[in-house]
């Protein structure tokens, strides 16, 4: 599924995002930015020591921000470190939204034109899914439509045709404009 918004794409895929052609990805990271498991422990293994070596040097960030590594041996040019919080903590929204926020701000920042993100915190962290699609959707989309920005096309990778199909179902009614 794609969506334009302000000239600019969205789209929805399944699949594994080390494998995509975009410039930049996107890790669901921990504060302390070690390559542990799940979306991380694909980018270790597909990209190599080196970006957990800059992972290093960079960490820990707090919540609801996000680094840029190299991409090592992947595809993409670029990792995008965003920490998602973990449910339960408190104020989670928000820190999801910072988390997206900032990651589009990395990008932007990189002039990256195309960019890949999980749904952050939906693993071991346990945000519930539909919460963070509808988060994550929206701010990307009010991103797009209001900032002068490189990015053309914000790509939402999803493990399963369970939770491809939930994000396609919000992402058919988001407009772009705040909620």
């Amino acid at each position: 599924m794609e969506k334009i918004i302000n000239g600019k794409k969205v789209v929805l895929v399944r699949g594994d995002i080390t494998e995509l052609e975009v410039e930049a990805i996107v890790n669901a990271a921990n504060a302390h930015l070690q390559l542990g498991g799940g979306v991380a422990g694909a980018i270790r293994t597909r990209g190599g020591p080196s970006i957990q070596e800059e992972c290093n040097r960079i960490g820990p960030i707090r919540v609801g921000e996000a680094a840029v590594t190299g991409g090592g041996n992947l595809k993409a040019s670029y990792v995008i470190h965003a920490v998602g919080p973990v449910f339960g903590e408190g104020d989670e929204d928000e820190k999801l939204k910072g988390a997206t926020l900032s990651s589009l701000e990395r990008a932007s920042e990189k002039k990256v034109h195309s960019m890949a993100f999980p749904a952050i915190s939906t693993g071991i962290f346990g945000f519930p899914k539909e919460r963070c699609a509808r988060i994550m959707l929206q701010t990307v989309s009010e991103f797009l439509a209001g900032r002068q920005t490189s990015l053309e096309t914000v790509v939402f990778c999803l493990w399963s045709e369970q939770d491809l199909a939930l994000f396609e179902r919000i992402l058919a009614g988001v407009s772009g404009k705040p909620e």
